[in-house]
């Protein structure tokens, strides 16, 4: 699962070569030892537990990256390595 950002301690990836568990576009996120999935569509938290704070930060670097998350999601379902996307500043 390679990171494709990280910012303020977050650290975010997409798993590639999955294509058959994962439907719904989203990233995992790590944050100091915590873990969590989110919707690359609109941000909400799907799995896992991350402080508000966090998550809010998450999902406003979503919303300013959204269509570079859905090409790295398209890139992944195909079996191919994402590209790296800007940090949150």
């Amino acid at each position: 699962m390679p990171t494709i950002s990280m910012f303020y301690g977050i650290l975010v990836s997409i798993f590639f070569e999955d294509n058959e568990r994962h439907h719904l576009p989203h990233i995992h996120v790590r944050y100091q030892g915590m873990k969590a999935s989110v919707s690359i569509n609109d941000g909400s938290l799907l799995a896992g537990n991350i402080p508000h704070k966090q998550l809010r930060m998450i999902q406003v670097w979503v919303d300013i990256h959204k269509e570079e998350l859905l090409a790295n999601w398209e890139l992944a379902v195909s079996g191919e390595e994402p590209f790296r996307i800007e940090p949150l500043r």
